[in-house]
């Protein structure tokens, strides 16, 4: 039987480090557990910390025995991590806002609980955001039952940036906001093929937004407001990622990642309740001239 697992101190959490790793979850015990290995099997990123916020109905997620034991493992290889809950549940861009608020590290990867990084991940995103000097960069998540699924007609979407990355304000309805195609799917996986990069080598390229896996620039992301917009949402809402990165495109320029090491579990959703896009209520808002 597993021994009682330590949740963590937050005070002795929040300390300056490079990189957390922000996981919001709900009722995905073998989710999670899966999330966490692909962290604990990162090399060369040193001291990371994981920040992990639960919601589920019943008991906490990382209390299944297999999440424990990842978290134990994490821990013994070095890096700090933090267990909380987050209740009552005030929305996805609530729980990203509390996430955010528990750390500040230099960068902050928002990832999702149902994704797994292959072994260099972390590494190649922090040498991405690093090099580029922008306000996030992202890996679009693979969905691999997909993989036979080629889609010709969405790799033109796919372009990439020849110098670093500069602000963009993306609006639907706009060539930009079409960029999005590439990443349904196995889109992203066959263009990665066709490109034939060599071992090691990356390839930044224009996004309209990027689900699951992204790393931001922490005072970037602040900068622009961060999630708190949640206060001005109604609490069944969607798309809370895509609201923070278009304001972080507008003011810093975002990028994603090729090759991307982000694999999606391809888990039914647990957010069932979606009667708002968060993106629109926050584009409606700064799009909305202002009294003179």
């Amino acid at each position: 039987m597993n021994r009682p697992l330590d949740l963590g101190s937050p005070t002795e959490f929040r300390r300056a480090r490079q990189l957390d790793v922000l996981i919001p979850t709900r009722n995905r015990p073998a989710e999670l557990a899966v999330t966490l290995s692909g962290l604990a099997a990162q090399e060369d990123v040193p001291g990371f910390g994981v920040v992990v916020s639960d919601q589920s109905d019943g008991d906490p997620a990382y209390a299944h025995p297999a999440a424990a034991t990842m978290v134990r493992a994490l821990r013994h290889r070095g890096h700090p991590v933090l267990l909380t809950r987050r209740l009552p549940r005030r929305g996805l861009a609530e729980h990203r806002a509390y996430l955010l608020e528990r750390s500040v590290a230099r960068y902050v990867l928002c990832l999702d609980d149902d994704v797994w990084l292959e072994p260099g991940t972390l590494r190649r995103l922090l040498t991405a955001i690093g090099e580029l000097g922008c306000g996030f960069v992202g890996n679009a998540v693979h969905g691999l039952s997909y993989a036979d699924d080629v889609r010709p007609e969405t790799h033109g979407h796919y372009e990439e940036w020849t110098a670093p990355p500069t602000p963009e304000r993306i609006r639907p309805g706009t060539p930009q906001w079409q960029r999005a195609a590439i990443h349904s799917a196995a889109n992203l996986l066959h263009v990665t093929q066709q490109a034939d990069l060599p071992p090691g080598a990356w390839r930044a390229y224009k996004v309209s937004w990027v689900g699951g896996c992204v790393l931001y620039d922490r005072a970037a992301l602040v900068d622009s407001g961060g999630f708190e917009f949640w206060r001005r949402v109604q609490e069944k809402h969607q798309g809370e990622d895509v609201a923070a990165q278009l304001a972080v495109m507008a003011r810093h320029g975002g990028a994603g990642v090729l090759p991307s090491g982000a694999y999606h579990l391809e888990s039914p959703t647990t957010v069932t309740e979606r009667d708002v896009e968060a993106w629109e209520v926050v584009l409606a808002e700064s799009d909305t001239p202002q009294p003179a």
